[in-house]
């Protein structure tokens, strides 16, 4: 019997390789793992950043970004367990609902058309980004201090910083504003594969809260669906230290689906 893949899909702001830890992880495991880049960001985060403001990476939208994942999903061999975080949770939301994917976990998801709060570090993380009153032709790179917040609060500046540099990249604005769209649609009563959906006590950008009420949303739902809310892991949870606890809960949930 071939191993299962796992397809990571990365989020907004962030490099794919901030899956390399994870990648590492479930192959030793069993798994086989993948980690696609978003369009036009299959370079360095240096490159990347140097290059801001970066046209092409302004040009990316939801739509087309999903169609993209798709794309090279469909291409495998088998269908693969689907792990996303942020925007690329959501994705692993709608994959699901097109009836991609064995199964899908959606870490810390960026909430799909409709489900929304008014909580303020959620506001605040976000209102940057967006862009609004700013050219969509040019591509957003947080500062250090927008970093600080919306992804490593709670760490020490040391962390903080090495984790900026590390990882942190130019992104679309339109990306953003696509999932207040019809782009960032789910039908929550449509019959799907099993999904987790996680969240983090200390995320300002994506709030348990809203986690939690994007859960709630497949309550009639009769597919499979888990939700699991972490203590301190905050927007940046693929790289802090409590990491292998969270995907050692993702790989025991994902044995008990066999």
């Amino acid at each position: 019997m071939q191993p299962a893949t796992v397809v990571f899909i990365t989020g907004a702001f962030i490099h794919h390789s901030c899956w390399n830890e994870w990648r590492t992880y479930f192959e030793q495991k069993g798994f086989k793992t993948i980690a696609p880049p978003w369009p036009h960001k299959d370079a360095s985060p240096e490159i990347l950043r140097n290059s801001h403001p970066n046209a092409e990476i302004a040009s990316n939208r939801l739509a087309l970004l999903t169609d993209h994942y798709e794309k090279i999903i469909r291409q495998l061999p088998e269908k693969p367990v689907l792990i996303g975080h942020s925007i690329g949770g959501l994705i692993v939301q709608i994959l699901l609902q097109r009836g991609v994917g064995s199964s899908g976990v959606a870490i810390h998801s960026v909430p799909p058309q409709g489900v929304f709060t008014f909580k303020l570090s959620f506001l605040k993380a976000g209102w940057g980004p967006l862009g609004f009153f700013t050219s969509a032709r040019r591509s957003f790179l947080m500062s250090f201090e927008q970093w600080k917040y919306a992804f490593t609060n709670g760490m020490d500046y040391d962390a903080q910083k090495g984790s900026y540099y590390k990882y942190a990249i130019p992104e679309s604005k339109l990306i953003v504003r696509d999932t207040i769209t019809r782009a960032a649609k789910v039908k929550f009563s449509s019959p799907r594969a099993s999904l987790l959906l996680t969240s983090g006590t200390a995320d300002n950008t994506i709030p348990a809260s809203l986690n939690y009420a994007n859960y709630k949303k497949y309550r009639k739902n009769n597919s499979i669906t888990d939700y699991k809310v972490f203590e301190g892991r905050n927007h940046f949870v693929l790289g802090q230290p409590t990491w292998r606890e969270d995907a050692d809960y993702i790989l025991e949930w994902l044995s008990k689906l066999q």
